[in-house]
């Protein structure tokens, strides 16, 4: 195992980790769908904190394998045979979410965690034999992520009213190995190759969506037939779900990767912030669909309210986190400001014009940021590096 080359030409996400991604999409659907059923329900806020934790799991799971593959995927069988380890530990955790996310028992995300991170140390300690050049970090990152581990598994035996305190500490720790471990070198990690999969985990993330709102639909056909407020819903959601993969993927972040590899931190670590409102995205337009067939008690503000922070939170993170890599954003600050003032603003409006109309309303302020940003002559300037 020796480090990939970080200038590889045409550099891309392999069979093997499109098949590691598809095991997120059981987590991802486990932790949406108690979100949308607090949502609904009213209990709302009770819900984000279990949320944000869980998907803290999730997504940290996801961003420990990828940032090693890009560095070290070589394909032979070994690395094969532990990846496949490392899925099944997702899918374990994917089992376990239902019970962390209702009543804070993170047994079975733990157990999960630990068989993928057994899969993971495995890895860092073969590239640390194997890789002379890269071996004080690999190893650091064997330790570090030994050490964590051996924390959360600890946490376990906690009381429940240190939960969420043990959790951030241990989070904290988490996401301080890396930068503990590539403190005197960094790995070799592809730009361009972290930069297409992290758009493949946002297209994950909208086909998620595109899936809840599918079936919420579908249960309100079965239920109350077919209605204009269900149609508005419907179209409107693909419509904003078009817009957001647009905008995302108008901002190009290879380049500047490539350029400033040591804002690689804020740019990886930052779309924790993306995804988790993505996320929640696919949540919100579930209940914007029970919402509009009257099977939702959550006033029609609250609806509205649900869906347009995510969304404002996506459309403020997503330039804030390219600001740093590019030397000029293709997306107009000025235009984002507006366009997230004016999301924020609808729910304001929504106990006048119903949820339906809420749900359009943001997705064409959505639409209308892509279209003013796709019609601006000067993005064809726009610089990468």
């Amino acid at each position: 195992m020796v480090a990939r080359n970080p200038s590889e030409p045409h550099r891309a996400s392999s069979p093997l980790e499109l098949l590691f991604d598809l095991t997120f999409v059981v987590a991802i659907a486990q932790v949406a769908a108690p979100l949308a059923a607090r949502i609904a329900d009213g209990h709302g806020l009770d819900g984000i904190v279990p949320y944000l934790m869980v998907f803290f799991a999730i997504w940290w799971a996801w961003m420990n394998f990828t940032w090693f593959a890009s560095a070290y995927d070589i394909d032979d069988v070994p690395y094969r045979l532990l990846t496949m380890l490392q899925m099944a530990g997702v899918l374990v955790l994917a089992a376990g979410v239902p019970a962390a996310f209702k009543g804070q028992d993170y047994l079975v995300v733990t157990i999960g965690y630990l068989i993928m991170r057994v899969g993971l140390v495995s890895q860092w300690v073969r590239a640390g034999v194997e890789h002379p050049k890269g071996r004080v970090t690999a190893f650091r990152y064997a330790g570090g992520v030994t050490a964590v581990q051996i924390g959360w598994v600890a946490r376990l035996a906690l009381p429940p009213e240190f939960g969420v305190a043990s959790f951030l500490v241990l989070a904290i720790l988490d996401l301080s190995v890396p930068i503990w471990a590539e403190r005197t070198g960094m790995t070799s990690w592809h730009p361009h190759h972290i930069a297409e999969r992290y758009g493949l985990f946002t297209i994950i993330l909208l086909g998620e969506s595109v899936s809840a709102a599918t079936i919420a639909v579908k249960g309100s056909l079965s239920s109350t037939g077919v209605s204009v407020g269900l149609v508005e819903v419907a179209a409107a959601g693909l419509v904003l779900l078009f817009a957001l993969w647009w905008l995302y993927y108008l901002e190009p972040a290879g380049g500047g990767l490539a350029a400033r590899r040591n804002r690689s931190f804020l740019w990886g670590y930052g779309h924790y912030v993306i995804f988790a409102s993505l996320a929640a995205v696919g949540a919100a337009l579930e209940v914007a669909v029970e919402r509009g067939a009257g099977a939702a008690p959550l006033p029609d503000a609250g609806a509205a309210l649900a869906l347009a922070v995510p969304v404002a939170l996506f459309l403020a993170s997503l330039s804030a986190l390219h600001a740093p890599l590019v030397t000029r954003l293709a997306i107009r600050p000025a235009a984002v400001a507006i366009a997230v003032a004016l999301v924020l603003a609808v729910p304001l409006a929504a106990p006048t014009i119903g949820v339906p109309s809420s749900v359009l309303a943001i997705a064409l302020v959505t639409a209308a940021l892509a279209a003013v940003t796709i019609a601006d002559p000067r993005r064809r300037g726009t610089a990468t590096s």
